[in-house]
Formats: structure tokens, sequence, C-alpha cells
């Protein structure tokens, strides 16, 4: 249906420069090592009988699961070197076999889906479009722009995805930031939420607070009312170094935000809702988060340390660290918290090549 492109312009290799710190994105490149967490006592490894761990391809990023279905999408950009184009992975959620493949022309990075839905969508971040897929068949049915080429040819990179009612929010990757909000009956941009900061990560809406919460590079989270798309509030650190806030988790019984930060903050951050202010700090490196209500738990990738950490939602202590070879990325929780879904990924070559390809985790978190 779409134009092949080539994947090895020097436009690409500056969008993936700025890739590697953002979400969900390509390798971090800091040397810092960093602990995790101090615990009381020692945490646990996983024993190999809890998870499962598959080579899928490389250029895994996000996931998005349908219960109902018994299906689970990964989206991949594939190799930045040598493949044109990404791939869409049909998965088995529960014996990790792929079951159907969706070849793109463009790269695919973040997804969003709703619950009982027939479609969902996929950012192609290096081309600043956004993707609908048909769940059950895997194919691209639309494809929306959400930004003009520039002068030199460039578009702002379309990165993570917030389903919010019917409207879809979407974050550039541009300086100054905006966040594009999309009609999902149309599937046209309605609106455009402007003055964002430096590159809009990580997107969050919290039923609670009825507010959307968007990090963005400039080191603020913006506090959004999805009702007239308006900045209401910007909250920050108050540290003198800058932050890059990447992603979100919410605990709304206790107006607790936790937020990850793998630049110079290298923590994850806790922000009461209801003040804005910091109310606790994780230190170690830390990407992707998930909060399970049910078991009163957190769920923290760390790439640089190559293992995912269970934290105690309460003590903050590290209860259990599952290590990898590789270095794990997206998180993806179930319904019903008893499955987390990682996408780990291999370190790269100096020429942006993959080493090897990255591979899909299933862990059973009943079994500890």
């Amino acid at each position: 249906m779409f134009t092949a492109r080539r994947s090895s312009s020097p436009l690409l290799v500056s969008a993936l420069t700025i890739a590697t710190v953002l979400i969900s994105g390509c390798q971090s490149h800091s040397a810092t090592k960093t602990t995790p967490p101090p615990a009381p006592k020692p945490p646990t490894v996983a024993t190999s009988s809890a998870v499962q761990e598959k080579a899928i391809g490389e250029g895994l990023y996000e996931m998005a699961l349908f219960s109902s279905s018994s299906t689970l999408y990964v989206a991949s950009a594939q190799s930045f070197k040598n493949d044109n184009g990404g791939v869409l992975y049909k998965v088995n959620p529960t014996t990790l076999a792929i079951t159907g493949l969706t070849h793109t022309d463009l790269k695919n990075f973040g997804v969003a889906s709703q619950p009982d839905n027939d479609f969902f969508y996929t950012t192609n971040s290096l081309d600043g479009t956004v993707s609908k897929v048909e769940v059950k068949s895997g194919k691209v049915v639309k494809r929306l722009a959400l930004s003009k080429k520039n002068s030199k040819g460039e578009t702002d990179g379309a990165r993570e995805l917030l389903w919010v009612g019917n409207e879809l929010y979407v974050g550039a990757v541009a300086n100054p930031g905006y966040i594009s909000v999309i009609d999902t009956h149309t599937f046209t941009v309605k609106t455009r939420i402007q003055h964002a900061g430096k590159w809009v990560t990580g997107l969050l809406y919290s039923p609670t607070t009825q507010r959307i919460y968007a990090g963005n590079g400039s080191g603020e989270i913006l506090v959004i009312n999805p009702k007239n798309h308006r900045i209401e509030k910007r909250w920050t650190t108050g540290e003198s170094k800058t932050n890059l806030f990447l992603n979100f988790a919410e605990d709304p019984a206790t107006h607790r935000l936790f937020v990850t930060d793998n630049s110079q903050g290298k923590a994850t951050y806790v922000f009461d809702e209801l003040s804005g202010k910091v109310i606790k700090k994780i230190p170690g490196d830390s990407l992707g988060i998930k909060f399970n209500a049910q078991r009163n738990e957190l769920y923290i990738s760390q790439r640089e340390s190559k293992q995912v950490l269970r934290v105690d939602a309460t003590t903050y202590a590290v209860k259990q660290q599952w290590r990898f070879a590789g270095a794990p990325n997206s998180l993806l929780l179930s319904d019903e918290g008893k499955t987390l879904f990682v996408t780990v990924k291999q370190e790269l070559n100096k020429d942006y090549s993959a080493k090897g390809p990255d591979s899909l985790v299933r862990i059973d978190l009943s079994a500890h």
C-alpha cells in the first residue's frame, strides 16, 4: 500500500541520536553505572520456570495486549542500518510463538490501544506519522502525517501515544515540542497543544484527577486538562540539574505519580499529585515503569543494569531482580496484574546495526 524508503540518511542518524535518550528508544550511551535502591534484605532472582524469553527480531519497542483474542502485538523498527521499514509482530501471549507478521514500509515505535476495540495505533517516529492497525488482520488501514517537512527535509518525530476517550494524544520529538490531539472517529488532527517544552516524552491519563501528564526534556511534567487541552501546571523536581522525564505510572488510590529519568537524574521520582511536589527519589537508572495495584508493586526496567526490578510500592524496597543478557526496554502489564511482558534489546554496533535479535520476555508474577 505504501512506498518503502531508505533508512540510511544523515537525517536518520540525527533522529536516532535524539531517540537514544527518549522513552523506549534505542540504546542509552551513558557509561555511568548506578546501583539499584537498597533493600532491607537481598532481593531474589527469578527462576527460569517463571520467565520465558524468546528471540523475535531487531528493533523491538512497545506492545499492546488484547486479552479477548489472546493476541499480543509488538512494534518493531527492524534494523536502522540494513532494513527498509519495520514489522508488527503478532504473538501468542502465553507461548510467545509468532502467529502473524505485518511488514510495514515505515518503522514502528510507540503503541496505544483501547480495551475491546478493533484497532490500535503505532507511531512511525522517524517519519512523524501515526498508523491505524486492525487487530484481527494486523493490516495498516490508515496513516496520518502529523508534521510537514521543513526546508532540510526533516519532520518532527512522533513518539508516545495516549488514548483518552475518543482522542489520541501524540507527543512530538521536537524543539519546541507539542502534542497533537487526534479525533479517533475521523482520524484527523483536531488541535495541537503548544509550548510543551523540548521533546515531549511519556504520556499518562489519571482517571482520579482527570488530567493528562506529559513529560519533556526540559525537566517538566505538564498537567493538561483534556476537556480544553490546556496546560494548567508545570511541575519540576526543583533540582539544579535538568531532568529528562521518560515514562509514567500512577497509584490513583494514594495520588502518587511515578516518573523515570535516565539522563542526569538517573532515578525514579515519586510525585504527590495533590501538591506537585517530589515525595520520594528512588536512585538507579530507569526507563520503563508499571504499577500493579493488585500486588502493590512497581516494575522498573534498567537498561544499563540489564535488569527489571520488582519494587514494594509502599516501602520502595527491591523485592526481586530479573536479570538479562540484553537491555530491558518497554514494559506491558496484563489487565489482571498477573503477567509482565518486557522487550529486551541487544547492544548496537557503532554503525547502529544490532549485535543480535531483540527478545520478548513473559514473566509470571503469580509464581512468586
